[in-house]
């Protein structure tokens, strides 16, 4: 940890107010972004896509459940994976207690999968999640949105990610993103924004609550903390001189 210099309540308001202002400036600059993000232009979607789910086959327009907007996450989660991506469970781990103002509040997340649906109901049932995950296995959804890649392609030199290509080698068969679209009263179907990589990462309140933490996210490389949330050890980790004050 960072050694930090001790001083006078006065001298750390000081030092605070500064940074008070910086923190503005960024929410002022977020405000403008998201903004920004909502003037996007939209592309219409056509193609017939449809997926496996626990009732039965389903259109992309029936993933929308009755709503106008739908949020579907990428989940990192294969074919013939034998779990879901760590850092995928760990964003995925914040999904459920979204649920209920999202849905009130006209949107629909789900998360989609190449993976079988038997095998997403049992990883799924592992977690204890109840959001909304279904199967596009077979089909050509995780192609077309730059999530998923075949072994040719990987081995081809280069893909199409995070709207440039990277190295087949730096790439993997499945990768993280998030899609939203949007239907209209007639039932067409637009794709409105895409994001991937570190992307997603607002999504997740842990890192959010972390960054207010006084050693931050206190990692070496990106969430290399992280693990499934039923493969941390039992006890709760702990600074040595808390464990000998518990002790």
């Amino acid at each position: 940890m960072t050694a930090h210099p001790v001083v006078s309540r006065e001298e750390w308001l000081a030092a605070r107010k500064a940074l008070l202002v910086k923190e503005k400036e960024a929410t002022r600059a977020r405000d403008r972004l998201n903004a920004e993000r909502l003037a996007l232009p939209w592309v219409r979607v056509d193609k017939p896509y449809e997926f496996d789910t626990p009732h039965g086959r389903k259109s992309l327009a029936d993933l929308f459940a009755g709503r106008s907007q739908l949020i579907i996450y990428h989940f990192m989660l294969g074919p013939d994976w034998t779990a879901g991506c760590t850092g995928c469970s760990f964003l995925a781990d914040h999904f459920d207690g979204a649920l209920p103002h999202l849905e009130h509040h006209d949107v629909t997340l789900t998360a989609v999968s190449r993976a079988p649906l038997a095998k997403i109901e049992a990883y799924k049932a592992r977690m204890g999640w109840r959001f909304p995950w279904v199967s596009s296995h077979g089909g050509d959804f995780n192609f077309d949105y730059h999530v998923s890649f075949e072994p040719a392609e990987l081995k081809s030199g280069a893909v199409f990610y995070n709207f440039r290509e990277i190295p087949g080698s730096e790439a993997n068969d499945e990768l993280p993103g998030l899609s939203a679209f949007y239907k209209n009263e007639d039932g067409t179907i637009f794709h409105t924004y895409s994001s991937y990589a570190r992307g997603g990462e607002e999504m997740i309140g842990t890192l959010m609550i972390l960054d207010l933490a006084p050693k931050g996210r206190n990692e070496g490389s990106t969430m290399d903390f992280v693990r499934r949330h039923d493969e941390y050890e039992s006890k709760p980790a702990l600074a040595c001189c808390g464990a000998a004050a518990t002790a």
